[in-house]
């Protein structure tokens, strides 16, 4: 056990950080193009705040958070998920009293108790953005359009946006009550979990992955038919907007999303992998989550949130490759100890001029040091002995072309400056 790390957590390697690191300079970049700043929070949060945004009828507030009380008896939970800290953190850090809207995104741990599978961990990452301080549909067709152009630029290109409107408290009261009705006669073939749902917040009984409820559900009135004029309005106007960005976009009526915070927009973003379909993204529209968590009244925001995990399998499947970008600018063949003092030197002055080198630890032969030398996928080596240590000069090897050309010692941070 001592040396197996936990169930649900997974070892992130050299052969493997690459990508991630990748991806998130990635995601930077393209968050950079559209003004968004990076936000830090904690890893861990006080147990209520999730429970009042994320929702105590989820199964993530039921079943999976990692909650315990610290030594003040204080109830802590290891952050779910990241929207929940964020506002949180705008709210804290007055960030509403800057020019508005606030654009945020994040880079972040996560922790959810579930069964482990392919693409989920019990610790896993997300990328996400925040959108803060606009109700105006045009920040919903941006957010979209960033998640969008994220993944194109990834190389994914059979992709598929799903939008809905999840209606707000206006109408949401007339199409829960008539939920309610609908599902109070089919109580009877309704799972446990969706009999208690139904009362609590009913429209999560449509996320259901139960089959048995979702064949008896094909007739269940959804919100988007019962939606008001201002939501109407509003989803209008995002379609109009997308369509002009050239976004091809489906309306899905059954996403609602499993967080309780979401109104009007909800999205997600599929991509249709071989021979296989994932959902890479998922967001949507909060207005009255701030409110709802102490913030100032009337405070609009949307967002979205993607698996890291999920989306470096998705890329796997789809044949989409990142480069290794590390190699070594050169590493240092030394015969002798008084070559291998000399080579500290030299090592130091390369690095110093931030030209990355190596030499040998293990006393290797001078074969095995160039075995070694091509294992790091050095790009020049050098050899120093007696011989070169007295003509305070050595061969400088290009390893991908073969050309060799002798150098003085003193000039090799001049000469690797011309040629990488």
């Amino acid at each position: 056990m001592l040396t197996k790390a936990p169930r649900g957590t997974k070892d992130i390697t050299p052969k493997d950080s690459y990508k991630w690191t990748y991806l998130e300079n990635k995601f930077r970049e393209i968050c950079d193009l559209f003004g968004y700043e990076e936000m830090r929070t904690p890893i861990f949060e006080h147990t209520e705040l999730f429970k009042r945004s994320v929702g105590d009828t989820t199964d993530i507030v039921q079943k999976e958070m990692y909650s315990f009380q610290d030594k003040g008896e204080r109830d802590i939970t290891l952050k779910p998920e990241g929207t929940a800290g964020a506002v949180r953190a705008f709210i804290e850090n007055k960030l509403y009293a800057d020019a508005q809207p606030t654009k945020l995104f994040y880079i972040t741990p996560c922790f959810r108790y579930e069964r482990p599978q392919a693409g989920r961990q019990r610790q896993f990452h997300q990328f996400g953005i925040e959108a803060i301080g606009s109700d105006n549909p045009s920040i919903d067709a941006e957010v979209i359009a960033l998640a969008v152009q994220f993944f194109t630029e990834l190389g994914l290109k059979d992709l598929a946006v799903s939008i809905n409107s999840v209606g707000c408290p206006v109408c949401r009261e007339t199409y829960n009550k008539k939920l309610r009705e609908y599902l109070d006669q089919k109580s009877s073939v309704l799972c446990d979990t969706c009999n208690e749902r139904k009362e609590k917040n009913p429209m999560r009984v449509i996320d259901c992955k139960n089959p048995t409820c979702q064949t008896n559900l094909q007739d269940v009135p959804f919100m988007i038919d019962h939606i008001c004029d201002d939501c109407k309005t509003h989803f209008a106007k995002l379609k109009e907007y997308l369509v002009e960005m050239d976004i091809n976009f489906v309306v899905d009526k059954t996403i609602v999303r499993g967080l309780d915070y979401y109104k009007k927009t909800a999205f997600e973003i599929i991509s249709n992998d071989i021979g296989a379909q994932s959902t890479v993204c998922g967001g949507g529209r909060y207005d009255g989550l701030i409110e709802q968590i102490g913030g100032p009244k009337g405070t609009s925001g949307i967002g979205f949130a993607l698996g890291v995990e999920r989306l470096l399998l998705t890329l796997e499947n789809n044949d989409i490759q990142i480069e290794n970008p590390h190699s070594t600018d050169i590493f240092i063949v030394t015969i002798g100890d008084a070559a291998k003092t000399k080579s500290f030197k030299l090592l130091k002055e390369l690095r110093g001029n931030h030209i990355s080198a190596d030499n040998d630890h293990l006393d290797r032969s001078v074969k095995a040091q160039f075995k070694y030398s091509d294992k790091i996928n050095a790009k020049f080596t050098i050899v120093i002995g007696d011989d070169e240590l007295e003509n305070d000069s050595a061969t400088l090897k290009n390893m991908k072309t073969s050309e060799q050309k002798v150098v003085k010692l003193s000039e090799l941070v001049k000469e690797l400056k011309n040629v990488l």
